[in-house]
């Protein structure tokens, strides 16, 4: 295989562990889901901005791709 086979999914992991859940406080199941939702859905998808976009959001990324397939 190749080294950079998960670096994507490496890099979310350690920014999601690095802005969600070190230092949050104990909470339960259930509660730490909704977070996940949350912050998945709604900041890192949605608000959170990446370098390797062009610093677009995911969001804002996917719909610039869109519009440039339906005019090619």
């Amino acid at each position: 295989g190749n080294c950079w086979d998960n670096a994507v999914a490496e890099s979310f992991f350690k920014t999601l562990k690095s802005e969600q859940i070190y230092g949050n406080k104990l909470i339960t199941r259930d509660q730490m889901r909704t977070e996940l939702f949350e912050y998945i859905e709604i900041w890192y998808n949605r608000e959170r901005r990446h370098s390797t976009l062009g610093n677009l959001t995911i969001e804002q990324f996917n719909n610039k791709e869109q519009k440039i397939e339906k005019t090619a």
